[in-house]
């Protein structure tokens, strides 16, 4: 079953839209709140299409992501309870609170370990609506916080945005090519990694 062609599709028709800058932010901002497609399924083609953009492009993904890291945020700490019962319709509950369960326990460890975390949070391909719920729910500190995400997001989009500036159309095909496997890859990564930290949750 396909799921994440179809969306990458959108995402090509939205990048060709004369508004795709303005769209490009707000799929980053959606992303990092409740979105399930990476922002770079629309990066990727606005940067192939206007090469010398590419840096720019970028620049306006990291900054709606950011600003959707710190809109989950405060969802997670002000309203969690609020939509407590429409997360667990969509079956993020599990997620969020085995994000919660591994925040909490490396903010007692060492903040530096809580910071590698989310700097990898905002790098790998899992969805980064989970980790900036869980953050806001465990109150980590909002500047080391967003810190984090600008430079765990900031390499992911400046490295496709400099793939594609120098691997042009190549570049943007593989992407094309194997969106189907690497979200399903990203997705499976969620969920073990969600089985392993509820289980060492439990054990502890």
């Amino acid at each position: 079953m396909k799921v994440f062609a179809p969306l990458y599709a959108r995402a090509i028709a939205w990048a060709r839209h004369p508004r795709a800058p303005l769209l490009l932010v707000l799929l980053s901002f959606a992303e990092a709140v409740i979105f399930p497609v990476m922002p770079e399924v629309m990066l990727a083609p606005m940067c192939l299409s206007q090469p010398r953009r590419s840096f720019r492009f970028a620049t306006l993904s990291l900054a709606g992501s950011l600003v959707g890291a710190v809109f989950g945020y405060l969802l997670g700490h002000y309203a969690f309870e609020l939509v407590k019962p429409a997360l667990a319709s969509l079956g993020w509950m599990q997620h969020i609170d085995a994000q919660v369960a591994s925040l909490r326990a490396l903010a007692q460890q060492s903040p530096w370990k809580l910071f590698g975390l989310l700097v990898l949070a905002g790098f790998t391909p899992i969805p980064l609506k989970f980790f900036t719920w869980a953050a806001g729910i465990v109150g980590v500190p909002l500047l080391p916080f967003l810190a984090s995400m600008a430079i765990g997001r900031g390499k992911r989009v400046y490295l496709v945005a400099l793939a594609i500036r120098l691997g042009g159309e190549r570049a943007e095909a593989a992407l094309r090519r194997y969106i189907e496997p690497i979200g399903w890859s990203a997705l499976i990564l969620l969920v073990a990694a969600a089985v392993y930290l509820v289980a060492k949750a439990h054990a502890a």
